[in-house]
């Protein structure tokens, strides 16, 4: 009753931001359904393509696309446009998934499927439920909002634990040095956290947990009917994948 009532007392403005909202997300289900899961590769739009990590991001989406997986970015420059870049030239399924930003982010011409988004939200859900594999390049704050997202979601419960590589150790060293000696003492996560991800400097370890799980059909997903209480079947353990 309290729900129908505070439904009553909407705004027009609220109701047309909540119409805004759903088809950004209707639109990125659509698309998401249109090919299998693959590996969501995340990293900042502001890198050169000489830069040693975007080279190395290009070379993973090549392998990715070699081994038949789909290559899922941001659709940007950068380590987006580098992984696009690979898993294209192979001709590999390779996907952007854009934002209008004020500045930096423009589709990158290495896109065989693309999708521009409003919200932030919206897209950060899309590039979730897109992948069966996380790879967190060397970013900024964007980068780092998108791997605080994947790393609680799955801290929670809210989707299964697939494998998360954190990629170039040296950068991301300090981060996981902070988790264990400062949030871990304190009690604010608990001692299997850290495992959820792993660092990693081997592009070919990534295409390997990539492998192992397989290439689920199109229009199924990993997530339909998930529940922090059920297994998904026929999908190794977390631990297995990365090791």
């Amino acid at each position: 009753m309290l729900d129908e009532e505070i439904l009553k007392q909407l705004e027009q403005a609220d109701i047309e931001r909540a119409k805004a909202y759903a088809n950004d997300l209707e639109r990125g289900l659509k698309i998401v359904r249109s090919y299998p899961q693959g590996v969501t590769i995340f990293g900042s739009a502001r890198l050169d393509q000489d830069n040693k990590y975007c080279k190395k991001a290009r070379e993973l989406g090549q392998l990715l696309a070699q081994n038949g997986h789909a290559v899922i970015t941001g659709g940007g420059p950068g380590i987006m446009e580098a992984a696009n870049h690979g898993a294209f030239e192979y001709g590999g399924r390779s996907i952007g998934l854009n934002i209008t930003l004020r500045h930096e982010q423009f589709p990158n011409p290495y896109l065989t499927d693309t999708m521009q988004f409003k919200y932030f939200f919206a897209r950060k859900v899309m590039l979730a439920m897109s992948a069966k594999v996380y790879v967190f390049f060397p970013g900024g704050f964007g980068t780092l909002d998108e791997l605080s997202e994947i790393i609680i979601l799955m801290q929670e419960g809210k989707m299964p634990k697939m494998p998360v590589f954190f990629f170039g150790k040296s950068f991301w060293r300090q981060l996981d040095k902070f988790f264990h000696s400062k949030m871990l003492p304190l009690g604010l996560i608990s001692k299997n956290d850290p495992k959820i991800y792993k660092l990693t400097d081997d592009v070919n370890e990534i295409v390997k947990a990539a492998n192992k799980i397989g290439h689920p059909p199109i229009k199924t997903n990993y997530y339909d009917g998930f529940s922090a209480q059920s297994d998904i079947p026929d999908l190794p353990s977390h631990e297995q994948l990365v090791k």
